[in-house]
């Protein structure tokens, strides 16, 4: 264990939301030991994993890896990023590679870099799910081969251990795939000798920057403070602050259970902790405990297998407004009724949905009686099909109805606007996570690569 408590610095929530140079000078300057952040997640879905490529732009992930990297570099300690690329797959991980590279040449700095890479071969998947060693998690069932076949990339979902075994190999920057959140931020502090259940809670609680203070877009980041009894946290910026609620209400981000938190090898549980307002703006935590588990790793494998076209139109038609569930189900109806009579089988299983923006397109739930009509809404019509052919053919055969579609026969046709001409739009493949399983491990080191890129003795040689 480390002398005094160990200092995090999490510069924001995911690499490329926006670092800030003043929060990342008051961090170091606060003596952080090592600085970390998250890079993704898959929060955008499963195209970024499928395709391999990220949500953020270039220049946003460039912005902020120079930042940091120059940050670390003067200050001489680490810099640690998980998730990289968004998600986390090898083709991910070498677009952030590629980006420090540039950094570095930039800065004129010369780090040891570990690359961690956990994408999967599907043939060791195989091996490993025929002896027994992959879990369903809810709600699938048990994994076949054919799904696995169906991923176009898969990873496992690392934990700490590769960070800290790359940390003590002497990484000046490492960048990850696909990784746990607290993983990343708990990874310095465990290699250290921090009590276990400090260190992951305090991850936790900083996974997201400063979403765990009062003004989360008051500041970027936080500082988190992990030692022998507990640890702290507080807000980047002066101008923010951290609260007991601010804090142990992020216990329930993206966690079906405020108390327990499963991550790789133990699960986190906070029921006794105790969360104490230290000062004006930093947060106490005590009591938090790590409870060890057999070792297991998350599968993320995503793939394409249907298409869809797309068409969007306004409508300000009074009585449509006052009717609006009558008009989307006699509407729906309709649209599959044209498609089976003007294509007819050859349409093979396909959809349609309606989504009614402006009423009820986020939940589909229908609204209570009584409630008030819209102004207007937008009706997105979204056709799937097992072609893109098919998806546009299905598109066009339901153009007529989207002119000039009334709630009731005998009522004068009305006319609603097209967003645009033509008005069908080709999205595309449809992006599925086929994947919701585990896999027990032996070695929490056993389905991750690790290779180095040092730049020092690449230029030397």
């Amino acid at each position: 264990m480390m002398d005094g408590p160990i200092k995090i610095l999490v510069p924001t929530g995911s690499l490329g939301a926006g670092a800030r140079e003043d929060e990342v000078r008051y961090g170091i300057a606060c003596g952080a030991h090592a600085i970390a952040t998250d890079a993704g997640s898959t929060d955008s879905g499963a195209a970024y994993l499928a395709l391999g490529i990220s949500k953020n732009n270039r220049g946003s992930v460039k912005r902020d890896l120079t930042i940091l990297m120059r940050a670390a570099a003067d200050a001489g300690i680490p810099l640690i990023v998980g998730t990289s690329g968004q998600a986390g797959g090898d083709r991910n991980l070498d677009w952030t590679r590629d980006i420090a590279l540039e950094v570095a040449q930039e800065l004129g700095l010369r780090p040891k870099i570990a690359l961690l890479y956990c994408e999967q071969e599907k043939e060791t998947l195989k091996r490993y799910n025929k002896t027994g060693k992959v879990s369903p998690l809810p709600p699938l069932g048990p994994l076949a081969d054919a799904t696995i076949d169906a991923c176009d990339h898969i990873v496992a979902v690392m934990g700490p251990e590769p960070y800290m075994a790359a940390l003590a190999a002497g990484a000046d920057i490492i960048l990850g795939g696909r990784t746990t959140d607290t993983a990343v931020l708990a990874s310095f502090a465990l290699l250290k000798g921090a009590d276990v259940g400090a260190a992951w809670h305090a991850a936790k609680i900083a996974e997201c920057g400063a979403q765990c203070t009062v003004s989360p877009i008051a500041s970027a980041g936080v500082l988190i403070s992990i030692g022998a009894g507990g640890f702290e946290v507080e807000p980047l910026s002066p101008d923010n602050r951290c609260s007991p609620e601010s804090v142990s209400a992020h216990m329930l981000y993206e966690n079906s259970n405020p108390f327990l938190l499963t991550e790789p090898g133990g699960v986190l549980d906070v029921t006794a902790a105790v969360y104490r307002q230290r000062d004006a703006r930093t947060v106490a935590v005590t009591g938090s405990v790590w409870r060890p588990q057999p070792y297991t790793m998350k599968l993320e494998g995503a793939g394409s297998r249907r298409f869809q076209t797309i068409m969007l139109i306004g409508i300000q038609d009074p009585h449509v407004l006052a009717n609006v569930d009558a008009f989307h189900d006699r509407m729906l109806a309709a649209l599959y009724d044209r498609v089976h009579k003007t294509i007819g089988p050859a349409a093979g299983d396909f959809h349609i949905s309606l989504r009614l923006y402006g009423w009820n397109a986020v939940s589909g739930d229908r609204p209570p009686p009584g409630t008030a009509a819209p102004r207007e809404i937008g009706v997105l019509f979204v056709a799937t099909a097992d072609s893109q052919e098919m998806a546009a053919q299905i598109a066009k055969a339901c153009n007529p109805y989207f002119f000039h579609f009334p709630v009731l026969m005998d009522e004068e046709l009305p006319s609603y606007g097209f967003a645009f001409s033509p008005a069908d739009i080709d999205r595309g493949p449809v992006y599925e996570f086929l994947l919701n399983h585990v896999v027990a491990l032996d070695d929490p080191m056993e389905l991750v690569r690790t290779v180095w890129i040092d730049m020092a003795q690449e230029e030397a040689v």
